[in-house]
């Protein structure tokens, strides 16, 4: 039986739990034992899920300590000897993987967003040349496989009626941790468009109106997103970008509008439950993805489709 060690981020434990998708698709359902390490408390939503819960960090501060985690790592696997080391892709998680890549002496491959398996082997694909191609990684190096995983990729759907078992691991720190927990307070945030179940998204053909997405938006109670082209002509902000190198979504309902849907960009949307594709070219690569496809100019389509859902016509 594989031993699969999963990092659980407070700030994101849905992407943590979601990573038991990727522990499955790396060695089989069934196939393998899954640890989450969890700085302090772990939330209510991991029991069930995991096999082992691991609590570390008894001291608020050091669950902010990087470094403390990693050492936390390190040491855990000398006396579990984990097969593969799995770590969302957060902004926290992302100071986490190299570091204990380092005291694992292992490779790390970051940002993945696929598993395969080629000739018994695991690749690990991830974006490269800023989301320009897709690289496939293999470990060679012997155990732990570790990589961090990028949010959105995978969902998990498995039991959650497992006898979870916890553990308390409160090490010794290597050194003296290196911050001190003084306050906090909750940082604003902008609208993330990973949280919204419908997002209307503009690409190259609406760049010179993009502002007319926020009414269609508004009546359909969703958010607006772009392509990677429409961010770079600063149209759009980047927190709003889907793609390899922007955020992965899986609203149910996504409208392209004016979206050619490069490879980079599909990797974005793979996961969306229904896509309507508004396009003048019926031969663009997004329309083959698409449930619906509206041959149509997204400029006259927009006051159009508003104008109908605003009489009730679509509900």
């Amino acid at each position: 039986m594989k031993k699969v060690l999963i990092y659980i981020d407070p700030q994101a434990v849905k992407d943590s739990i979601d990573l038991l998708e990727a522990a499955e698709q790396i060695y089989g359902a069934g196939e393998s034992l899954s640890y989450g390490i969890v700085p302090g408390t772990p939330p209510a939503d991991v029991f069930g899920v995991f096999d082992k819960l691991i609590s570390v960090s008894p001291d608020r501060a050091e669950g902010f300590d990087a470094a403390y985690i990693a050492d936390s790592i390190e040491k855990l696997h000398r006396d579990f000897q984990f097969d593969a080391v799995l770590i969302p892709a957060t902004v926290f998680g992302r100071m986490i993987a190299p570091r204990a890549a380092m005291r694992l002496q292992t490779g790390l491959v970051a940002d993945v967003t696929e598993i395969r398996h080629h000739d018994e082997e695991i690749v690990m694909v991830r974006p490269a040349f800023s989301g320009r191609m897709l690289a496939g990684i293999v470990n060679r190096g012997g155990a732990p496989v570790m990589m961090s995983v990028r949010q959105n990729i995978f969902s998990y759907a498995g039991p959650r009626t497992k006898k979870t078992e916890e553990i308390n691991f409160n090490p010794e720190p290597f050194r003296k941790p290196g911050i001190r927990y003084i306050s906090s307070q909750p940082k604003p945030q902008d609208e993330d468009i990973r949280e919204s179940n419908v997002l209307v998204s503009g690409g190259d053909g609406v760049t010179r109106y993009f502002d007319q997405l926020n009414e269609l938006a508004e009546v359909l109670n969703g958010s607006v997103s772009a392509s990677r082209k429409v961010v770079d002509r600063g149209a759009a902000p980047r927190h709003i970008q889907v793609g390899q190198s922007g955020k992965i979504v899986n609203p149910s309902l996504y409208i392209a509008l004016g979206i050619s849907g490069s490879i980079q960009h599909v990797v974005g949307i793979k996961n969306a439950e229904n896509i309507i594709a508004v396009n003048p070219d019926r031969q663009a690569p997004i329309c083959s993805l698409s449930n619906i496809v509206v041959e149509a100019d997204a400029r006259e389509f927009i006051p159009r489709i508003i104008k109908r859902i605003r009489k009730g016509e679509y509900k």
